[in-house]
């Protein structure tokens, strides 16, 4: 399946994602506000990093192993050892969630209340490195019509289960739902892959492989170092934007991220389903060349014209996706999307380094761009304030793209 098929299948899924996101965001602007959904925006930095350890790190080298390999006793290998890390990882974030939940609640939500959304946590989360998993193995398997259809449903209970859950205990209700979706969500995953000619139990249950584990670990250190530094920077971000400025501040940056992610998830989601796996199988590095070029030639200019729209409805959409107590939001559209753009652009050549493993090349970039996000953006928010975020956001994706040019050239 090629990129524009792939792209057309995944844009499908991404439009209803995208759709019962914004319902979703709608009755969370209106039961909670700003400060409410900016605390739930420190709930997924947090979530993101977790359920990443709780798997090992290892879902990017399950995809690339998956697609590789052409044999089921190869893969069969990888199958069964990313079981057994995400079984052993999973019980020791487990216990974690368990024993610190009310310390964890007064770091991440400011209050000690929420304590028992992190005891959820704790008993739903071994669900959710299973489904990634399965997820995992479905996109390297290049069966992209089940992918599609499990999102899709995925996207579909999580409007339905998350709205009731707001409407009926307001911001607490929200939490409930993230810890809990993508539990339930595997259920669904598994009846999906059951019939799937790779899918069989037993090739979940020889335990963990010594060769295996040790290629999914490069692939762990690289997921590892993205969950210690993009979420983490974020918290740090949105925090100081909540004490300096205020929460509602914090809400309205969590907001233009929101839109942000929402409309770009039509070619992230491409990325990640179609791109990867492929950057991966090309051994040949003048076809490596010629697959990127093709997909910069379809690819930006669909973020570009995406931009330029979201740039000139701007106002509806921020009354469609929240409401009027979000209009301050208006002067942060202008950097956020031009930051975007220049992101994909980067990403596009950032991809290689994930694709062909190149493990310190990746972990290096990780760390100096969420570290430099943190620092331009607490250099532009004390001298421009809240306005300010943006312009770090598109300074730092410049800064990006000069040193992914650079390595690609190096690497061709």
């Amino acid at each position: 399946m090629n990129l524009i098929k792939t792209s057309i299948l995944t844009a499908i899924s991404t439009v209803i994602k995208v759709l019962s996101g914004f319902v979703i965001n709608k009755i969370i602007a209106m039961y909670v506000g700003p400060s409410g959904l900016a605390i739930v925006g420190q709930l997924q930095n947090f979530m993101s990093m977790t359920t990443t350890f709780s798997n090992g790190a290892i879902t990017q080298g399950i995809v690339k192993y998956t697609a590789e390999y052409k044999t089921i006793e190869e893969k069969q290998k990888i199958f069964s050892t990313s079981v057994v890390v995400s079984l052993v990882c999973s019980l020791i974030i487990s216990l974690l969630l368990f024993g610190f939940s009310k310390d964890l609640s007064e770091l991440i939500l400011k209050d000690s209340q929420y304590s028992s959304v992190f005891v959820v946590f704790a008993f739903t989360v071994f669900l959710f490195a299973l489904n990634t998993i399965l997820m995992s193995i479905l996109n390297g398997q290049k069966e992209i019509k089940k992918y599609v259809l499990v999102n899709i449903a995925s996207s579909i209970f999580a409007l339905f289960f998350t709205s009731f859950l707001i409407m009926q205990l307001n911001l607490i209700g929200a939490l409930y739902a993230l810890v809990v979706n993508q539990s339930v969500i595997f259920f669904v995953t598994l009846g999906f892959v059951i019939k799937s000619s790779w899918f069989k139990f037993e090739y979940f249950k020889h335990g963990a492989d010594k060769e295996s584990l040790k290629k999914l670990s490069k692939f762990s250190l690289m997921a590892i170092t993205s969950v210690l530094t993009v979420p983490v920077s974020h918290l740090i971000v949105r925090n100081y934007i909540g004490e300096n400025l205020s929460w509602d501040d914090a809400g309205y940056w969590q907001g233009i991220w929101y839109i942000s992610t929402m409309y770009l998830m039509v070619i992230t989601t491409s990325l990640s389903v179609y791109y990867l796996p492929k950057l991966s199988e090309i051994q040949d590095k003048a076809e490596l060349k010629k697959e990127i070029f093709h997909s910069y030639k379809i690819i930006m200019p669909i973020v570009i014209v995406m931009s330029v729209a979201i740039f000139l409805l701007k106002e509806y959409v921020i009354l469609i996706a929240f409401s009027e107590k979000f209009m301050p939001m208006m002067d942060l559209f202008l950097w956020q999307l031009i930051g975007d753009v220049i992101k994909i652009a980067s990403w596009l050549l950032g991809f290689v380094t994930l694709a062909k493993a190149m493990t310190k090349t990746y972990i290096a970039l990780e760390i100096f761009g969420s570290l430099s996000f943190v620092l331009l953006s607490i250099y532009f928010i004390d001298n421009y304030g809240l306005i300010g975020i943006t312009y770090a956001f598109t300074m730092n994706y410049i800064i990006y793209l000069f040193i992914m040019t650079f390595i690609f050239r190096r690497y061709m």
